[in-house]
C-alpha cells in the first residue's frame, strides 16, 4: 500500500540572476536549484513541479510547487524539511511555507486563481532596478489608472501574448486588473488576477496600458486587438514590458486540498 503524499512549497525568489523558473540545460533556474537542494537532503532523485513558468528576471512572493513521496523513504521529518532546504538555498530563493496534502494534488492543474503585480516608477533609482521598471517618458496618470478595466472578463488574449506551441487556448477570465498609485508618489502598481495566464500576457498587457497612457495608442486600438485576436504582423503591437517589474503574488486552490501556509 502506498503512503505517498504531496509536499507543497510556497517559494519566494528574486529572479534577476536566473533564467526563469523552469529547469533547462544552459541556464541557472529556480526549479533546478531547489531540486538540487531537495535531492541532497533526501538522497532521492526527486523533481518538483511549479504552478507555472516565470520568465528570466521575473520574481515571486509565492510560487507554488510540489513533489510527491512516501515520508518513510526519507530520514528527515517533514516538519524539518523547510528549514533544511533554506539552509542549502542561495539567499535570493526562500521556502516561505510548506504543507502536505493528498497525492492526487497537482499545483498546475488545480490552481483556481493566479495574481501578479507589476510596478513602475517615474523616478530612476539604483535601489529599484530589480523590482521596478523605470518609465522615462511622460504619461497621463488618469488614463493609466482607468484603462485596466477594459481587460476584465473572459477574452482571447492571443493579441496580448507570445506564441507557445504547447498552449491550445489563449482564453483567460480576468477578474482583477487595476493600477494604483502608491504612497510614494513616483510609483504605480498593477494588480492583475485571472483563472490562468498565457505566455508573456501580463508583460504584454502592461506595455499596452503604458502606451495608452502615453498617447501612443487609443482605447479603440486596444478594443480592436481584444475583439480580433491575432498575431498579424501588419497590426502594430505594443512592446512587452521588461521582466524586472513583474512579481507572481499568489495562487489559490480549492479548499478541499487544504493548501495553507
Amino acid at each position: 500500500m502506498s503512503n505517498r503524499i504531496a509536499i507543497v512549497f510556497s517559494i519566494e525568489y528574486n529572479g534577476t540572476q536566473y533564467s526563469g523558473w523552469q529547469k533547462q540545460q544552459n541556464g541557472k533556474s529556480i526549479q533546478g536549484i531547489i531540486e538540487e537542494a531537495l535531492c541532497s537532503i533526501t538522497s532521492l532523485p526527486l523533481s518538483i513541479i511549479g504552478s507555472g513558468r516565470t520568465d528570466a528576471g521575473v520574481h515571486a512572493k509565492s510560487q507554488i510547487a510540489h513533489t510527491k513521496l512516501d515520508p518513510s523513504d526519507i530520514s528527515i521529518p517533514i516538519d524539518k524539511l523547510q528549514k533544511a532546504l533554506n539552509s542549502k538555498l542561495p539567499k535570493d530563493i526562500r521556502i516561505n511555507g510548506l504543507c502536505t496534502t493528498t497525492s492526487d494534488f497537482h499545483c498546475t492543474k488545480h490552481a483556481m486563481y493566479r495574481e501578479y503585480s507589476y510596478t513602475i516608477s517615474t523616478k530612476e533609482s539604483v535601489f529599484d532596478k530589480d523590482f521596478t521598471t523605470y518609465i522615462k517618458y511622460p504619461f497621463d496618470e488618469d488614463k493609466l489608472l482607468d484603462i485596466g478595466r477594459i481587460f476584465l472578463g473572459t477574452h482571447d488574449f492571443t493579441s496580448f501574448s507570445k506564441n507557445n506551441p504547447s498552449t491550445s487556448s489563449y482564453v483567460c477570465d480576468v477578474s482583477v486588473c487595476e493600477w494604483k498609485q502608491l504612497k510614494h508618489m513616483n510609483y504605480y502598481r498593477l494588480h492583475i488576477g485571472a483563472n490562468r495566464f498565457v505566455y508573456a500576457m501580463v508583460r504584454s498587457l502592461t506595455g499596452t496600458m503604458i502606451d495608452y497612457a502615453r498617447g501612443i495608442i487609443t482605447k479603440e486600438d486596444i478594443l480592436y486587438r481584444l475583439e480580433n485576436p491575432s498575431r498579424n504582423p501588419s497590426i502594430k503591437r505594443s512592446a512587452i514590458a521588461p521582466a524586472s517589474g513583474l512579481v507572481l503574488e499568489k495562487i489559490i486552490y480549492p479548499e478541499l486540498f487544504g493548501i495553507h501556509f
